[in-house]
């Protein structure tokens, strides 16, 4: 019974996520080493669900391990110049055949359709052709990369249409010149030039490491493009693979991309995970800050209510009717991250007696503990300084320590404006606390 109540609970905190990546457009990234080591099974898996959602998915893929053993075996040398590889003749050859092979291999799991398992039922058509047009890199540090090339231009009309056509597009890092010449690309390339001209709302990378580490060597749950460029910039203490993906995470949310996340290739549902739950597992990289803190609209007005509905159940806060806050949504402020809101507060003013009242303080359980509470303070008090009240005063049953503990100190009745004394619930015994706003 437990389980279920789990269950029942899980599922329906995914439902927001499934109603708000539906239509959207997901580039997902990975090296061939994932198909190499027999990853993409789970991954084929996690992608046949996502497309069942109605995300449209386009899949990069690289073929870096499939090349280097070909070359192996053939004896040739393997030549890089900055990580880029030297594309002669043999190489290229080795190139399109490890690119048709694994393009074969993510097909042919995408079509599996055995019963009893996460594909069955499914019904996926795979997509893919000449969609990027490619351009020669040229001579880099005295080198001739020969066949190395870049994306030129992706045929983002091109892969909308199959899109459209709910079909899951593949792309293999090879890209086609207006003269028929072949070029070796490299995967995270094709992936974020691909998630710009798509406008996409997620680039996806799989990556050997969990994520972007700190110096503390915990791992980044979200940096902002400002951050993530100070991170960068001390790249001799980065893993390597975060070194190729990070700054493609950046150039594809400053060219339009909403979101850009690395993620860990090791990690069985690690896609699911990073996308359908709160903190996900990986880095998530963004244009700005995901929380913002702003005067609240009438369209918060259902968001508001999830949030203090529990607490007015509890006793916590006095119950108000959707009525009543939309009648006073303009004396609220709420915090929202990433799309949801994740706190609130009301103001309200008691102009005759320099006074303003902070009411309806509440953050949602699963944002506690990240300081939003003293965010949304914080803006309250500076609120109410801006509008020359010289003190703030609180009603509280149960949080009072908090309050204490951020310059409040308790009062008695009396000291409540006229307006709000003659409202007070003598059943709810309310504790009353006040701060001084004069500086």
């Amino acid at each position: 019974m437990k389980n279920t109540t789990e269950f029942v609970h899980w599922f329906r905190s995914v439902a927001p996520y499934i109603h708000s990546f539906r239509g959207k457009t997901f580039v997902i990234a990975f090296g061939g080493e994932l198909v190499a080591e027999g990853g993409f099974v789970q991954l084929a898996h996690d992608v046949n669900l996502l497309n069942s959602l109605g995300v449209r998915v386009v899949l990069v893929h690289g073929v870096r391990p499939q090349v280097e053993a070909r070359l192996t075996e053939n004896g040739t040398a393997i030549r890089y110049v900055n990580g880029l590889r030297v594309t002669d003749d043999t190489a290229l050859a080795c190139v399109k055949e490890a690119a048709g092979t694994v393009r074969v291999e993510i097909e042919a799991l995408l079509s599996l359709g055995i019963a009893n398992t996460p594909m069955a039922g499914a019904d996926i058509r795979v997509a893919s052709g000449n969609f990027v047009t490619a351009q020669p890199q040229g001579v880099r540090e005295g080198v001739d990369l020969l066949h190395t090339g870049e994306v030129r231009k992706i045929d983002a009309a091109a892969i909308r249409r199959r899109l459209d056509q709910h079909d899951i597009v593949l792309l293999s890092p090879i890209g086609y010149s207006p003269t028929g010449e072949i070029f070796n690309l490299s995967l995270e390339d094709v992936a974020t030039q691909a998630a710009v001209e798509l406008a996409a709302d997620k680039l996806i990378f799989l990556i050997d490491t969990e994520g972007v580490p700190g110096e503390d060597g915990s791992i980044h749950n979200a940096l902002t493009v400002r951050e993530a460029r100070e991170v960068m910039a001390k790249a001799d203490k980065l893993p390597e693979d975060v070194t190729y993906y990070l700054p493609c995470a950046v150039t594809a949310c400053t060219g339009g991309v909403k979101r850009a996340h690395l993620i860990s290739r090791h990690r069985d549902g690690a896609l699911l995970s990073e996308l359908f739950t709160r903190d996900g597992v990986g880095t998530l990289v963004t244009p700005s800050p995901l929380e913002t803190l702003r005067p609240a609209t009438i369209d918060d007005v259902g968001g508001i209510l999830g949030l203090i509905e529990p607490l007015e159940r509890d006793g916590i806060l006095v119950r108000r009717s959707r009525e009543l806050l939309e009648m006073e949504v303009e004396r609220f402020l709420v915090l929202e991250s990433d799309g949801v809101i994740a706190g609130c507060a009301a103001l309200y003013p008691f102009p005759e007696e320099d006074a303003a009242e902070l009411a309806c303080l509440a953050v949602s359980r699963e944002f506690r503990g990240r300081g939003f509470g003293e965010r949304l303070l914080a803006e309250a008090e500076k609120h109410g300084r801006k509008a020359g009240f010289k003190r703030l005063f609180v009603l509280t049953t149960r949080s009072e320590h908090w309050f204490e503990e951020r310059g409040f100190v308790e009062t008695g009745l009396e000291r409540l404006p006229q307006r709000k004394q003659a409202l007070y619930n003598y059943k709810r015994k309310s504790k009353v606390l006040e701060k001084s706003l004069q500086s």
